[in-house]
């Protein structure tokens, strides 16, 4: 199977850049005003004038998400600022504007030719997306309920700014009162991130194993994957120890949970907070992979592009994202197979993204995102049958989870919408005990200091994770 080329690489981050909604908020305000502004021949002088004055704007909803039903408020600014100057008559065709670009391309660029040019979806496609678009609640560009007001307020303001002689004392109170109402918002109502750890994680002695495979089934909700026929995942799940409330971090973006899984850490403390990462370095923390690598041993995750970002191309293995959807999964399976034969680690990290992506492209709420977990299903136990096969199994730990949920709309996973929050996440091998379900609440950060006592490694130093030593037959304390 192909690795994710360079060009790949470079697209991922670039694409990045109008998918997460920190970014596309100004690169899109600024890109529909200017097009708006040759067409009515607005001097360039008078659009750069309205843009400085703009800027705090752009800044204060930069440093504020309204997340979740916080965005719901975004409307109140807007209404204030249509009485302060309502009586412009440029406002609404202005909005319409942008508000049809967006439309065009979250519905029709986004869900329909790009979905269609990488995965293979339908050409129709855009018939079921417009529908998940103005539902979707995460932290992407096609989250339409907070999007759409920040747009239309950063367009008015600018619009009415760009005339010297509106210019008066309400531009700087507006932004000055904007400011005071994100902070009271966000400090009193925004009360749903997950508690993470506080401590450093405390040493125990586990028991080790040769081997660990961590299966993950990137998006997997774990409601969905209860409705779904999973004979094989099931088997593990009720032959190993499972933990009930394993909960995922905030903001819940695939880049921020394989950072804080593989490390330990929290999103503060390795310093990932979306899939796009503004560093050249990655995690700021210490890896399993360096704590591996201590020992003599080896580590390797099987994903996607957008990781190499966090963790470097040493400890990651692409796989291309742009192939259709229908075979993703099966050649990242093929490829884990010739990882096994060819670089033997003692950790494999597999990422199954055919039940994200069709999460993203089709809706969680559907029955093909059900297929999708149940073709996981079959093709993690072929690959473990492959294991078995080698003499792998007979001293390996088996691990099964997902990175997050999916809430209803485009897949959205982000701001922790009913569905994101609570992964599956289940243990399995000789020294894990049977049967055993563990209701203690537990993050995902658990998994990287886990990981490392099974294979004889040290904790990694920024690890905040809780060893997960109720699963293991021997667990001693230190």
């Amino acid at each position: 199977m192909k690795s994710a080329s360079r060009f790949e690489k470079v697209a991922a981050r670039a694409w990045n850049l109008l998918n997460e909604g920190k970014p596309f908020t100004p690169i899109f305000t600024v890109g529909v005003f200017l097009t708006y502004a040759l067409w009515t021949q607005m001097p360039l002088a008078e659009a750069g004038l309205g843009f400085i004055v703009t800027l705090p704007l752009f800044i204060l909803l930069w440093r504020y998400d309204f997340p979740l039903f916080l965005r719901n408020y975004l409307w109140i600014p807007v209404i204030v600022w249509l009485f302060l100057h309502g009586t412009n008559a440029d406002y609404l065709p202005l909005f319409v504007y942008g508000a049809g670009l967006y439309f065009f391309f979250t519905i029709f660029f986004w869900g329909t030719i790009y979905y269609h040019l990488r995965i293979g979806t339908r050409w129709t496609n855009f018939t079921r997306f417009w529908k998940l678009v103005l539902k979707n609640s995460d932290s992407t560009s096609g989250n339409a309920q907070e999007q759409l007001p920040k747009v239309a307020l950063l367009l008015m303001y600018w619009w009415t700014a760009s005339d010297a002689s509106t210019l008066d004392m309400t531009f700087v109170w507006f932004p000055i009162g904007l400011f005071v109402f994100a902070w009271i918002l966000h400090h009193y109502l925004f009360d749903w991130k997950p508690k993470l750890p506080e401590a450093m994680t405390v040493d125990a002695d586990l028991p080790t194993s040769e081997k660990v495979y961590v299966l993950i089934v990137d998006g997997m909700r774990k409601d969905r994957y209860m409705a779904a026929n999973t004979p094989f995942l099931e088997r593990l799940r009720q032959e190993g120890t499972e933990y009930t409330n394993m909960e995922t971090v905030y903001p819940a973006r695939t880049v921020v949970c394989f950072s804080s899984m593989f490390t330990g850490a929290r999103p503060e403390d390795h310093g990932i907070h979306s899939n796009m990462v503004w560093n050249t370095t990655g995690v700021k923390t210490d890896t399993v992979f360096d704590r591996l690598r201590a020992v003599d041993k080896s580590g390797k995750i099987l994903g996607i592009a957008h990781l190499v970002d966090a963790f470097g191309s040493t400890d990651v293995r692409t796989v291309t994202a742009v192939m259709h959807n229908d075979v993703a999964d099966r050649n990242i399976v093929e490829r884990a197979k010739q990882i096994v034969h060819e670089e033997d680690p003692d950790l494999l990290a597999i990422q199954l993204i055919g039940t994200d992506q069709t999460g993203h492209s089709r809706g969680t709420l559907y029955s093909e995102y059900v297929e999708k977990i149940e073709e996981a299903d079959a093709l993690l136990a072929e690959f473990c049958e492959e294991l078995d096969r080698l003499g792998k199994l007979e001293d390996a730990t088996l691990i099964v989870m997902a990175d997050h949920g999916q809430a209803d709309g485009i897949g959205g996973h982000g701001h922790l919408d009913e569905g994101e929050r609570f992964v599956p996440f289940w243990m399995y091998g000789k020294n894990v005990h049977a049967g055993l379900k563990v209701d203690t609440h537990r993050h995902i950060l658990s998994l990287g200091p886990t990981i490392t006592k099974v294979l004889g490694a040290d904790i990694p130093h920024d690890s905040r994770g809780v060893l997960l030593t109720e699963a293991f037959k021997e667990a001693k304390s230190k």
